[in-house]
């Protein structure tokens, strides 16, 4: 049995070779699992150790308010949870990230398992600097030049995540706000079908007028071209 608190577990983004020994443990010992999607976590549960149906707990973007207290009261109680995302590391472009800030905000003790994040491994694969970068997560539905518009001018490299049948419009603002860049499109990572796509803005959405966007997508994009160095003049030479 894990000791009282919240343990925040990543579990695999695809491939289930992926998940560490010491996160199948905590997920067969905690008294209860906070899961995004429950018959998600169920399933990879039943693939990597006993099936846990009954210790398992929805929590998700439309309910995070009505139950993060509810949780929060259970593990002051005496109880531990672990809490996952259907992929990845939880509080990623994630409710996770309220019940482990209430947890902090009220003393209960907090346990990193980490684990595969898309991010990083996007990154990784892209060929893209990754010495600085700036995640953006999902895009909203409204008001993305409001959002794209203060990213412009920034150096260093862009990460979106995007759901494939958003993914056309999110490449046309892309292009629209921030130029023609270079662009890697990751999907289905550590998956089947795992692809990474290479090209220019405008060449990728190019192939997707014939293409149909299939998986889940990070969006990997060049930062800006730093402005050329000005180079100082004397308009008027001293006077010998």
């Amino acid at each position: 049995m894990e000791v009282n608190g919240l343990y925040v577990v990543g579990t695999p983004i695809g491939n289930l070779g992926d998940i560490s020994a010491r996160a199948v443990h905590v997920l067969s010992s905690v008294d209860f699992i906070a899961a995004e999607d429950t018959r998600v976590t169920g399933l990879l549960l039943s693939k990597v150790c006993e099936s846990r149906a009954g210790v398992l707990v929805s929590y998700h973007e439309h309910n995070v308010a009505a139950k993060t207290d509810e949780l929060v009261r259970r593990i002051q109680g005496g109880e531990s949870c672990a809490i996952v995302t259907d992929a990845g590391m939880p509080c990623i472009s994630d409710p996770g990230e309220v019940l482990v800030r209430r947890c902090r905000e009220v003393g209960v003790a907090v346990y990193a398992v980490p684990g595969a994040c898309a991010v990083t491994t996007a990154l990784a694969v892209s060929g893209m600097s990754a010495v600085r970068y700036t995640f953006e997560g999902f895009l909203p539905p409204n008001k993305r030049a409001a959002r794209l518009e203060p990213l412009k001018c920034l150096p260093h490299t862009l990460v979106f995540y995007e759901a494939p049948h958003k993914l056309k419009r999110t490449l046309a603002d892309l292009r629209e706000h921030l130029g023609d860049r270079r662009v890697a499109l990751c999907r289905e990572l550590t998956k089947l079908y795992e692809e990474v796509e290479l090209g220019a803005l405008s060449e990728v959405i190019a192939r997707y007028e014939s293409k149909t966007p299939r998986g889940e997508y990070v969006i990997i994009v060049e930062g800006a071209a730093k402005p050329p160095k000005r180079v100082k003049v004397n308009k008027y030479p001293k006077e010998g």
